[in-house]
């Protein structure tokens, strides 16, 4: 339908830490259909959906499958939408020309001239740390497209470890990070408690990503569903978070996830937690071996 952007009841809007501008409390995130090939049709409606449900952050990467080629479906449609949504996407080539070529592809996969956040991409070891910010490495890369405008602002992603994550949060001129927000994390540590803080420090916007866990930690029966998971990521100290849809029913929900969102006092948090407690190293799957 895209009757248009926000025409249905509005989803609240939070800083993107102090860069001056805002986004949706909650984003379209890069998994489910989107993380396919050869689905235009279904992916499509999925981003359609979220724009006329007045979703405004699309996230997508290099890596994820034809994603890139399906936003670049739907700006060919719709590209009097663009100042109105805000366009990610990623790169983990690790050096400066790898990360160059990236960046021209997935501008060209989308039919756009620049994107609105570009992200280093899924940063895991000490090794990847010195190759991005060597001579020659990727951070070069990113600067200069921030610098150049084929992006208004650049990020880091990663979910493995924490202290490589906060490595980059601390020393790299990132205005974002992309890490992941659930109550696994806040049993654990690390991510929630050491990246987290260390990022509203710097006045960088954060990214909750694993909120549904890839949906493992959806349980009917304990009265654990998606709007429960979203809801306590959006009780933590972040500007948006993302979850991947597979269909415009689950576009819906999640929308409504956004619009109904009411703080979880601690105490909840808390009682949620206690439902992971026994299982969370086991849970936190996206991290490896833990």
């Amino acid at each position: 339908m895209l009757s248009g952007i926000g025409c249905n009841v509005r989803i609240r809007k939070r800083p993107f830490g102090n860069a001056g501008v805002e986004v949706t409390q909650i984003g379209l995130g890069g998994e489910g259909v989107l993380r396919t090939y050869d689905r235009i049709p279904d992916a499509v409606a999925v981003i359609e959906e979220a724009a006329d449900q007045g979703i405004a952050y699309f996230d997508t990467a290099m890596a994820y499958a034809g994603s890139q080629k399906y936003y670049g479906s739907f700006w060919k449609k719709h590209f009097h939408l663009r100042d109105k949504i805000f366009q990610t996407s990623k790169s983990a080539s690790r050096d400066k020309e790898g990360a160059r070529d990236d960046l021209v592809h997935s501008l060209a996969a989308m039919g756009l001239r620049n994107l609105d956040l570009w992200q280093i991409h899924d940063i895991r070891t000490r090794e990847d740390i010195n190759m991005i910010e060597s001579p020659g490495g990727a951070l070069e890369a990113f600067i200069e497209a921030k610098e150049t405008g084929l992006t208004r602002f650049i990020g880091v992603t990663g979910h493995h470890d924490p202290s490589v994550l906060e490595h980059a949060v601390v020393n790299w001129p990132v205005d974002a990070v992309l890490l992941p927000v659930n109550p696994v994390e806040a049993i654990i540590g690390g991510f929630l408690d050491s990246v987290l803080p260390a990022a509203l420090d710097r006045g960088l916007a954060i990214i909750g990503m694993k909120v549904l866990g890839a949906s493992h930690y959806i349980h009917e029966e304990a009265e654990i569903t998606p709007e429960l998971l979203i809801r306590f990521a959006l009780s933590q100290e972040i500007s948006t978070a993302i979850v991947g849809c597979s269909t415009p029913r689950e576009v819906q929900m999640l929308a409504q996830a956004g619009r109904d969102f009411e703080p979880m006092s601690e105490e909840e948090q808390k009682l949620l937690m206690e439902l992971f407690r026994h299982s969370a190293r086991k849970l936190a799957f996206y991290r490896g071996v833990l």
